[in-house]
C-alpha cells in the first residue's frame, strides 16, 4: 500500500446517506477496518432501528471485520467517555497491526470526542443532585449548563433526561477540574456525503418505509419482552422512542409515523449543524456528492487519501 499524512479516515454524515456501504468498501481496497461511531449502535438486538445494515459489510463475498458494535446490553446506558475509551483501545491495536482504521457514522459527538481527544472523565450518578434538578425548568437547566460552555456546546440537550445529565456532568467538573491524560494526535482524512435536502428527505423517508415494513417495530416489541425498560427505550430516542409509545397506547400507528419521520428530519438537520460546527472548531472535512457512483466516491476518497495536499 503506498504511504499517506492521514492516520485514520473518516466517513460521516447524516442518517441515510450510504456511509456503511463507502466505508466498507473503502476497507474493502484499503485493507482496512471499520471502528463504528454510532452512539445507538453499541446494543444488542438493536439492529433495523439503528440502522446497523450488517449486509454492506459483505463486500464481494469478503466479511469486512468491524468494531464498537454490539459491545453493549439493550437497557444500557452508554456514554462517550466509555466510547472515548474503547475507540483508543481498537485504534492502538489497528495502528499496532498496520491496519489502517476507517471510522464510520453519523454521531458527531463520539467523532469529534475521538478525533479531538477530549478530556473526559467518568462522572458517576448523583442521585440526590438528580433529584433537585428534577424541580427546575428546561431553560434554568439549559442556563446551568452554559456555564461550561465547552461542555454546552457538545451536550446532547434533545430530551429532559439528556440535558439534566449533561447538567450533572457539568457541576461535577465544575468541583473536579480534569486532570491531563496523554492521548494520541490523530490525522484524519474527514468524508462527508452530501445530499441536497430534497434528496436527503425522500432517502430518509423511504428508509422510514422499509424499515416498517421489514420488522423494525417486532424488534421493539421484542426489547419489551425482554423486559428492556420503557423509558430506556424512550430514551434512545427516534425509532425506540416512538414506536415505543405506539407499542404501549400512547400514540396510534399512523401518529406514530407522522411524528417519527418529522423527528427523523429534524435529527438530520441537527446532524448537519454539528457537522459544520467541527468545521469551525477546525476539522477539515471534504464534501463528496452523495449521488456519485460508488466507484467514483471511492476514487475521490483514495486521491485525497494519497495527496500531498490539505
Amino acid at each position: 500500500m503506498k504511504s499517506s499524512k492521514y492516520d485514520i479516515i473518516t466517513v460521516l454524515g447524516a442518517t441515510a446517506g450510504g456511509k456503511t456501504s463507502v466505508a466498507a468498501h473503502l476497507a474493502h481496497e484499503l485493507k482496512g477496518e471499520i471502528i463504528s461511531a454510532d452512539s445507538r449502535q453499541v446494543y444488542r438486538g438493536m439492529n433495523i432501528g439503528t440502522g446497523k445494515d450488517l449486509d454492506d459489510y459483505n463486500v464481494n463475498g469478503q466479511l469486512i471485520k468491524y468494531h464498537l458494535i454490539d459491545i453493549a446490553d439493550a437497557g444500557y446506558k452508554y456514554n462517550v467517555y466509555e466510547y472515548q475509551k474503547d475507540f483508543l483501545t481498537v485504534y492502538t491495536d489497528l495502528k499496532k497491526r498496520q491496519i489502517l482504521p476507517i471510522l464510520t457514522g453519523g454521531t458527531g459527538m463520539y467523532i469529534d470526542a475521538v478525533l479531538k481527544g477530549y478530556k473526559l472523565i467518568n462522572v458517576p450518578h448523583n442521585e440526590e443532585l438528580k433529584q433537585q434538578l428534577e424541580d427546575k425548568t428546561e431553560q434554568e437547566l439549559i442556563q446551568i449548563l452554559k456555564t461550561d460552555k465547552e461542555l454546552h456546546n457538545r451536550s446532547d440537550i434533545s430530551n429532559r433526561k439528556r440535558l439534566i445529565r449533561a447538567v450533572e456532568i457539568a457541576l461535577f467538573y465544575q468541583k473536579h477540574p480534569q486532570t491531563e491524560f496523554d492521548y494520541p494526535k490523530i490525522n484524519s482524512l474527514n468524508i462527508q456525503i452530501v445530499f441536497d435536502r430534497t434528496a436527503r428527505r425522500k432517502r430518509i423517508s423511504d428508509r422510514l418505509k422499509a424499515r416498517l415494513e421489514t420488522g423494525m417495530i417486532d424488534e421493539i416489541k421484542k426489547l419489551i419482552e425482554q423486559n428492556v425498560p420503557v423509558e430506556t427505550l424512550k430514551y434512545y430516542g427516534l425509532e425506540y422512542k416512538f414506536i415505543t409509545e405506539y407499542l404501549t397506547g400512547e400514540l396510534n400507528y399512523d401518529d406514530m409515523v407522522f411524528y417519527l419521520e418529522t423527528a427523523i428530519h429534524q435529527f438530520s438537520k441537527r446532524q448537519m449543524t454539528w457537522f459544520r460546527k467541527m468545521e469551525k472548531d477546525g476539522h477539515i472535512i471534504h464534501k463528496i456528492d452523495g449521488n456519485m457512483s460508488l466507484e467514483n466516491k471511492l476514487l475521490k476518497i483514495k486521491e485525497l487519501f494519497y495527496s500531498d495536499k490539505n
